[in-house]
């Protein structure tokens, strides 16, 4: 039987904690015989009075009618509303006093919802998740999640004691939104949403719009201010947005923050932010790479994913420390003139019970036909990129690490898996598009989307496209048809490159295809040459494990390709531990094996690198026609059978760098290769060099061109070639 003044239809969903609309009907409500009701739901207490704000002393205690914790009673003697607070009193006897969340109206705004679900709230991270905000005078935090198809969304947090039917919050129908603004919830607070999905079932979610979150087997979201932080990093800011990325130098250095280095001496943790700062930033300075890519920092619970299985899109991990700290490591590398990729997973996402899969009950941020939401290779969903909130959420999400955290540029994991729709599938296991296709259409328009929000909101920024098949136009502007990435990984140079450097150089003699056939497409797009983290995972071990021969063949092969790589048009990415010849396998749950650094070849290595950046950042051949036919000129590539060509690199005001590769284990005394001009060639780089671990045959500084036509020019050089070795020679 029903003892509330309530009808039956509001009574026991409110009571089942299943009503969407607890707001309609709970605080202090006008009842249509005139005068007004209070009434609370509280389970976790066993008494309630309502007290007036304009005069304490009046008190209007309720009745509990219900043993579920429905408290209700009609005031005697009120025509009209007044502000009041409750008195609660716990089933231990402990008394307080606090603000009812139902006695305050709605914070989100109209248009805000219009424009989320229209798909074009561009700073929706403004508005749904957790913020800190003061309300009617009253300091609190406003919740707001995204559940269309829930009966009931409640806030549980260490507050409320993980309660579902305390905190219930208000549909805002009908888009699907919930909200609730409640009092008191300070930051640092846990919290999580308990859904009851369409079937009944109640279940935990992360927000998704969380800003900081918990990792590992614990998955809690923290209430976090991100409105605070101070940047110092404004010049480096005005000087971006004014840099031409695609005729500057380039050099990145990947790195997976969880294991560049560890504190062994203390368990084997991880280093904080702060630390990273100290040791990373000087280090990559020291080096001469004026960027750092950081593998995924978003928030994911399996650290052997290496951050590729991302829950919390809008946090970043608290394994190294809290969001102003990680702001803080990107500052510090800008005041020291370091720039900042992040990798950006919008392909896929995890199946992990409390994240986005099955947000509501229902296939809300995935497809729900598995042919087109299910990664089976990687055991991961798709997300739906047709639907607005969802290209909402992802474009957001970009913008937001652009401006929150002054990102110098987002590469995109795994664009070819988005691309396709039978990417990685049988015949029968997908879907053709609406004209019979592969080719994805929805997502192909969520990336182009995304590219000109990211260049038209941030200038000087940039995106970067992961992608390993043909596409063409990818780093090609939306307006002549392209995708409108800004670069993109040359997959193809890698695979190779690593193929042709990974073959006894007796062999080598047969796949010179190997090294030329990338000149054939070099500028087709805005390419990355990548030797990345992927190359040294799952057994392909270490970059100096792939090279043959002995130990001194090895690292010889690997400073001449290094060298060579250098030399190739294209912007440079090398993983952490290939600049000092790791020799085991990446292994995410170790630190790098620095103490190689003691032994000569392997710092030998380190300074090869340290010299190329120098040269490729000094030299302006090497960088300021990078993306032109005009900046690249082959002297020979067909001398096959001594496994050596030559080219020449040329700079916007006639800068000319020679290089010649010599890919055998035999010195080549003598050689004589084509010159572009009469002159002095002063040798800039020579990988045998003695400091490097090389057997020092060289060119004693340099040589002048002799007037003798070879390889159909009018001048040549005769030089020494030393093995396995990259030289090369500037024009003076």
């Amino acid at each position: 039987m029903n003892p509330s003044l309530l009808p039956n239809d509001d009574f026991y969903p409110l009571v089942e904690a299943r009503h969407c609309d607890p707001f309609r009907i709970l605080g202090l409500r006008h009842h249509h015989d005139g005068g007004f009701v209070g009434r609370v739901f509280r389970p976790d207490v066993r008494a309630v009075s309502i007290i007036r704000d304009d005069d304490p002393t009046r008190r209007y205690p309720l009745r509990k009618i219900a043993q579920e914790g429905l408290f209700e009673a009609k005031l005697e003697g009120v025509d009209n509303y007044f502000p009041y607070h409750l008195e609660l009193e716990s089933h231990l006897g402990h008394v307080w006093r606090e603000k009812d969340v139902y006695s305050f109206g709605p914070v989100l705004g109209e248009m805000d919802i219009y424009l989320f679900n229209e798909g074009t709230h561009l700073e929706i991270y403004r508005k749904l998740g957790a913020h800190l905000i003061e309300k009617d005078g009253i300091q609190g935090c406003h919740f707001a999640v995204w559940a269309p198809h829930a009966q009931r969304v409640s806030v549980v947090g260490d507050w409320n004691h993980w309660d579902g039917r305390v905190h219930q919050m208000r549909k805002m129908i009908p888009s699907g939104i919930w909200e609730i603004f409640i009092p008191n919830v300070r930051e640092g607070a846990h919290y999580k949403f308990e859904i009851r999905g369409p079937h009944g079932d109640v279940f935990l979610k992360t927000d998704p719009f969380a800003f900081f979150a918990q990792h590992g087997t614990q998955t809690a979201c923290m209430v976090f201010d991100i409105e605070r932080y101070e940047w110092n990093d404004q010049e480096w800011m005005e000087r971006r947005a004014h840099r031409d990325p695609y005729n500057s130098p380039m050099s990145i250095y990947e790195v997976h923050l969880g294991s560049w280095q560890r504190i062994v001496e203390d368990g084997n943790r991880f280093m904080s932010y702060h630390e990273l700062a100290d040791r990373l930033i000087p280090y990559v300075k020291q080096m001469g790479f004026t960027h750092i890519e950081l593998l995924p920092v978003m928030e994911h619970p399996f650290d052997g994913s290496w951050g590729y299985q991302v829950v919390n899109y809008y946090a970043p991990t608290s394994r190294f420390g809290n969001p102003d700290e990680f702001r803080n490591f990107i500052d510090r590398c800008h005041q020291n003139g370091i720039g900042v990729i992040l990798d950006w997973v919008p392909g896929h996402f995890p199946k992990d019970a409390h994240g986005l899969a099955r947000y509501d009950g229902t296939c809300l941020y995935e497809y729900e036909d598995p042919r087109l939401g299910e990664h089976k290779d990687w055991g991961t969903l798709i997300f739906n990129y047709g639907r607005n909130e969802i290209k909402n959420f992802l474009h957001g999400n970009a913008l937001f690490w652009l401006d929150q955290y002054h990102a110098d540029g987002l590469r995109v994991d795994a664009v070819a898996s988005m691309l396709y729709l039978d990417y990685s599938r049988k015949p029968g296991e997908w879907i053709p598009n609406c004209f019979g296709g592969r080719e994805n259409l929805e997502a192909i328009e969520f990336l182009k989307r995304f590219n000109e929000l990211c260049y038209s909101r941030h200038p000087g920024i940039m995106t970067i496209a992961e992608e390993s098949t043909a596409w063409p136009g990818v780093s090609r502007p939306t307006y002549v048809g392209g995708l409108g990435f800004g670069f993109k990984w040359n997959m193809g140079w890698m695979n190779d490159s690593l193929r042709y450097i990974s073959r006894d150089p007796v062999h080598r003699k047969y796949h010179q295809g190997d090294i030329t056939f990338s000149m054939l497409y070099a500028f087709h797009e805005h390419f990355i040459l990548v030797l990345s983290h992927d190359e040294v995972v799952h057994g392909k071990g270490s970059m100096l494990n792939k090279m043959p021969g002995d130990d001194w063949q090895k690292f010889a092969n690997l400073r001449m390709f290094l060298a060579w790589m250098w030399g190739h048009p294209g912007k440079k990415l090398i993983f952490q531990g290939i600049e000092f010849g790791q020799w085991n396998e990446w292994n995410h749950a170790q630190s790098l094996d620095w103490h190689l650094t003691q032994y000569p070849p392997h710092d030998g290595l380190r300074r090869l690198i340290q010299h190329l950046n120098w040269l490729y950042q000094n030299e302006p051949a090497l960088h300021s026609q990078d993306d032109s036919y005009d900046g690249y000129e082959w002297i020979d590539f067909n001398d096959t059978d001594n496994s050596v060509w030559s080219f020449i690199r040329k700079g916007k005001n006639g800068e000319i760098v020679l290089f010649v590769v010599n890919a055998t284990p035999v010195v080549r005394y003598n050689y004589r290769v084509g010159a572009p001009g009469p002159g002095f060639y002063q040798e800039i780089l020579n990988t045998d060099a003695e400091t490097y671990g090389g057997s020092n045959v060289g060119n004693y500084g340099g040589k002048w061109a002799d007037h003798i036509p070879w390889q159909g020019r009018e001048w040549s050089l005769e030089l020494d070639l030393p093995p396995l070795a990259t030289c090369a020679f500037r024009l003076r």
